[in-house]
């Protein structure tokens, strides 16, 4: 089937056709699709808004409308390795303000997003991860690395800039590129679900007191 731009390959086309059908409504595979997008082209394109609306017979508005109002989706490229720092309530109060300053600091970025010199790290302020437990938070392309410090969260740019080996709190063994995990969340497997670390003792805690006291409720 021909496509309508001659950026997206026929290869990531055929992806995104593939992705819309699995669904009964197509355009319900439209967040995928664009994970998918930013996955081949680093961003959101206007290019892979078009190729996305001409699938779901949508009008590229209506796509645009999707990716701008969702701060996972990138309108300018972002680093192999993007870093986000929670900054809501809990994880502030635990230090999660003090480690964006410091990483701001480190790296010299100064803008949401912004982007090392050398392309490896980005960073981002980030809402709640749902990791309250473990505040403060800082995630890699969306691994978990949990009760950071500045000083710790310093070390782990500087270990992805210089491509040392960066192991998650929890789950997968190692950090994958931005692009790759951006491709897992498009709906294709990596073959690494059930890697590592699944729940951290914080998160077990509750289940382990009821169990100690009986309660199978």
């Amino acid at each position: 089937m021909s496509h309508p731009t001659n950026e997206i390959s026929d290869a990531t086309y055929a992806e995104l056709e593939q992705i819309a059908a699995r669904y009964p409504e197509a355009r319900s595979g439209l967040l995928p699709m664009l994970h998918l997008v930013q996955s081949a082209q680093g961003r959101i394109t206007p290019e892979g808004i078009e190729a996305c609306a001409d699938i779901l017979g949508i009008s590229a508005a209506d796509v645009s409308g999707v990716a701008t109002f969702y701060t996972m989706y990138k309108r300018k490229p972002v680093g192999d390795y993007h870093v986000g720092v929670c900054t809501n309530t809990l994880c502030a109060v635990m230090g999660g303000d003090a480690i964006y300053e410091a990483l701001k600091e480190h790296t010299g970025i100064r803008s949401q997003n912004g982007v090392t010199e050398d392309g490896k790290v980005s960073l981002e302020h980030i809402e709640c991860n749902a990791a309250c437990d473990f505040a403060p938070v800082v995630m890699v392309n969306w691994e978990f690395f949990d009760n950071q410090t500045p000083e710790s969260a310093r070390q782990l740019v500087d270990d992805l800039r210089s491509g040392q080996p960066v192991v998650p709190t929890r789950g997968a063994s190692s950090v994958c590129t931005w692009r790759e995990a951006e491709r897992v969340l498009a709906g294709f497997t990596d073959g690494r679900a059930d890697e590592g670390i699944g729940a951290g003792p914080a998160t077990l805690e509750g289940l382990k007191l009821a169990r100690e006291r009986g309660d199978n409720g």
